[in-house]
């Protein structure tokens, strides 16, 4: 499947796990920045492969990763190159809610990084939606 079959709500779904969320419940503010605090409620995670049209996979990585620092609502974020294909990525996350992931749709940074990384982006695969319970670094449960 190349870039222009994939669904759009497929592609948003996939992008979304690219960049910002919004604040939510489970994050305190600790010195005037927000810092996690104990989690309320599921968590949500997601893992996807994506493939990038040949050659720009180091393009689209620094695109997803521009601006991690500042990602309220976000646990967890990592992009990993796939060790058996030179175009291939994998994003995984891990958000303090469904309902933050959802919201960082409509951020401008996550309509940038989408209009920015589009172009680049051969396919998605393996994109499967998680219920995190817990790991090194995400919030004790309650």
């Amino acid at each position: 499947m190349n870039f222009r079959e994939i669904p759009r709500r497929e592609f948003l779904a996939a992008s979304a796990m690219a960049v910002t969320a919004i604040a939510a419940p489970s994050w305190v503010t600790v010195g005037g920045r927000l810092a996690p605090g104990e989690a309320r409620g599921a968590m949500y995670g997601m893992i996807a492969k994506i493939t990038t049209v040949s050659g720009k996979r180091d393009e689209f990585i620094a695109i997803l990763l521009h601006g991690i620092g500042d990602m309220p609502g976000c646990l967890s974020y990592v992009v990993a190159k796939d060790a058996s294909d030179t175009d291939a990525i994998w994003v995984s996350e891990v958000w303090d809610s469904k309902a933050s992931h959802d919201a960082s749709l409509s951020l401008p940074s996550v309509k940038d990084a989408m209009a920015k990384g589009r172009p680049m982006i051969a396919g998605f695969s393996n994109n499967v939606a998680t219920e995190p319970v817990g790991g090194v670094g995400l919030p004790k449960r309650k």
